[in-house]
């Protein structure tokens, strides 16, 4: 398999699924800019919505979505226990989760990265944010991951986005649980491996 990603970016999530599962993959780097791969192909011939993730599988087949590749790696490993069988309520809870992230935090962090966006814009999705922040402090306050109380998919993901708060300077200390949650999945191997690969902090 070949995971095309850009450091740091969403495509963080696959790539600690990639890991937990202990997949045989390579990674290739994607400007996003210009959509060149590192090796000067054409990206868009490979994903043309010209985003990352794309996951090319062995056969040749193309997925694209970060919860639609992490899903189809965690169902192909099930030994690993990353989201629960189809016939639980705690799959439909990884799944709620997933929901969750990619439309309430996901989505609104995007706009923070765009030079473009006005300052008040900024400000106001800071704020909606820290809502969201406050309520997930408030659920790691009594559980240590999001489903079953065991890492799975919806915590590679809730970590991938929460990296950005770290990077855009958020503070989080305010949100303890949330921070000790962070702390601790960050402190898994597989974490550590992708983030390692990434050039980006291994200790949150």
């Amino acid at each position: 398999m070949k995971l095309y990603y850009k450091p740091g970016s969403c495509s963080l999530f696959p790539h600690i699924i990639l890991h937990e599962t202990r997949t045989k993959f390579t990674l290739v780097n994607v400007d996003l800019r210009t959509k060149k791969t590192e090796q000067g192909s054409d990206y868009l011939q490979i994903n043309p919505k010209g985003m990352v993730p794309a996951l090319a599988l062995d056969d040749g087949a193309i997925l694209t979505e970060t919860i639609a590749i992490a899903l189809y790696l965690a169902d192909k490993a099930p030994q690993y226990n990353l989201i629960a069988p189809s016939s639980t309520i705690h799959h439909y809870r990884a799944i709620e989760w997933l929901s969750y992230i990619s439309t309430e935090l996901h989505k609104s962090f995007s706009p923070l990265f765009r030079p473009g966006t006005p300052e008040l814009y900024k400000d106001l999705l800071k704020s909606y944010l820290e809502q969201r922040f406050r309520y997930l402090n408030q659920v790691l306050s009594e559980h240590d991951y999001l489903v079953g109380n065991r890492f799975g998919v919806a915590d590679a993901y809730l970590f991938t986005i929460c990296r950005w708060a770290h990077d855009l300077k958020f503070d989080l200390i305010q949100f303890p649980a949330l921070t000790a949650y962070l702390e601790r999945v960050s402190g898994r191997p597989a974490v550590e491996k992708a983030l390692t690969a990434e050039g980006l902090d291994v200790k949150y």
